[in-house]
């Protein structure tokens, strides 16, 4: 119970720091950020109302009043999710970008995260376990594979599947000429999105699986070496029980650990993967926000990324308590 209670306390803590740092940050910018915001939102033709300019001012500072009432009134929007107003996409309000975009991140680089995940440990526990055989050849091509830089290895899947057989889309998420009033749901639509996302998946796959697979491999080499499995083999138990229930189990730990801080990057997106797909996740979304100096959406993707980094890691910290009792013990 203690160390439940200290995660709890130290990502409550973290929480905390984090959406106020993301309150200072446009006030340590250089100029007014408000201003800029405003004098965009103008350009782009939009009509600022007294409540906009109140609230943009809320947000990214400027207003007349102290920083304290500042920090305050910025909380008491966080909680009431009020993000602002984009000047990429004015006046769409941010929390309506970032929801659009978000389920297509999740779904897209979450799903290839995890199979990566499982096929690099699953085969990482096999060759370890096989150490010396011909399946240590895995490992210098999954390597390479890795080694190779996400854009690069995305554009040249694009010019194999896309340009030269025709066989995979070359951008976007779905097909936005059979489906022009946007995403619906219909198995036609999920038909489309899967299509569409099978190279930018096995871009993320291919880069990814060589690391699991390589650390997972290690750990089994050290682990089948420990006394407690010389004690099973010398018990006369059979060998895959052996691989399974203590050599698999005790080696995955580490990459288990891993694997938490890769689920809360998700969110994060592959940013150049997406870019060169042209694929409508949160990754693209910053880039355009960077692009136009938005602020608004700036912030709002920063604290979104931040909160599902926190939450994956308290809930894979609780996870490896359960897993491994000396976590718990060891607080």
């Amino acid at each position: 119970m203690k160390f439940y209670a200290r995660r709890i306390a130290f990502y409550v803590v973290t929480l905390w720091a984090t959406i106020s740092l993301n309150f200072l940050l446009p006030r340590l910018l250089p100029g007014d950020p408000a201003d800029i915001l405003l004098a965009k939102m103008q350009r782009a033709g939009g009509e600022l109302t007294e409540t906009t300019v109140r609230n943009i001012k809320a947000l990214l500072g400027g207003d007349s009043s102290s920083m304290w009432e500042q920090y305050v009134a910025y909380w008491g929007r966080m909680l009431q999710g009020d993000l602002g107003v984009s000047v990429t996409k004015y006046p769409t309000p941010v929390t309506e970008l970032i929801a659009a975009a978000l389920p297509w991140t999740v779904i897209l680089v979450g799903l290839a995260t995890v199979i990566s995940f499982v096929l690099g440990v699953g085969i990482g526990a096999w060759v370890g376990w096989r150490r010396g055989t011909w399946v240590d050849h895995l490992v210098p091509f999954t390597t390479v594979l890795q080694s190779i830089p996400y854009f690069w290895l995305a554009l040249v899947l694009v010019a194999i599947f896309s340009v030269a057989l025709g066989v995979f889309p070359i951008f976007g998420g779905y097909d936005v000429w059979a489906f022009p009033d946007g995403p619906e749901w219909s198995w036609e639509f999920i038909g489309s999105a899967i299509y569409h996302g099978f190279l930018p998946a096995l871009t993320i796959v291919l880069s990814s699986v060589g690391g699991w697979l390589l650390g997972m491999r290690n750990m089994m080499v050290s682990t089948v070496s420990e006394d407690y499995i010389v004690t099973a083999e010398a018990k006369g138990l059979k060998p895959m029980r052996i691989l399974r229930t203590y050599a698999t189990r005790n080696a995955a730990i580490p990459s288990i650990a891993g694997f938490s801080i890769s689920l809360g990057f998700v969110v994060a997106g592959s940013i150049v993967m997406e870019q060169v797909f042209t694929y409508p996740g949160i990754g693209k979304l910053m880039i355009q926000s960077v692009q136009n100096s938005d602020y608004a959406l700036m912030q709002g993707v920063f604290l979104v990324i931040t909160v599902a980094v926190l939450a994956a890691n308290f809930i894979m910290d609780i996870v490896y308590g359960f897993i491994d009792p000396r976590a718990r013990h060891n607080v």
